[in-house]
């Protein structure tokens, strides 16, 4: 009988304060930010890469000139990777504060995502 009181009462205070963890991660660390939002940001970056080297604009465009179009390319690849753009743009807010997943999509990421076209580019023409 005490048991079964105990029970009932530990189960009704593990009801009411609701869970211990925190998911919106204010408790985690730098790293674990890091790690856990680093496969939404491959995601989103593989999605465009794919859209981006597989746009007839790409492969028609020569070398020197593609510099010049790229960003254009990159525009008009993003339809097609509305879902993992948003999926990392969330995580961001999540982890690190509301607004910080735009803050970081259209500053940082946008600042190194041509290099990174264009590097992963080299690798599938090879």
């Amino acid at each position: 009988m005490i048991l079964a009181s105990l029970f009932g009462t530990a189960l009704l205070i593990a009801v009411s304060t609701g869970p211990l963890d925190d998911p919106s991660g204010a408790n985690l660390t730098p790293q674990q930010k890091s790690v856990a939002t680093e496969p939404l940001v491959r995601s989103a970056t593989d999605c465009i890469v794919h859209a981006v080297v597989s746009n007839p604009d790409y492969k028609a465009t020569a070398p020197a000139e593609l510099g010049a179009k790229l960003g254009d390319i990159i525009v008009a690849s993003m339809p097609a990777c509305v879902a993992p753009v948003r999926s990392m743009i969330a995580a961001y807010d999540r982890y690190y504060g509301e607004g910080s997943g735009e803050a970081f999509f259209m500053g940082p990421y946008l600042d190194v995502l041509p290099q990174m076209v264009l590097q992963a580019g080299k690798k599938v023409s090879q």
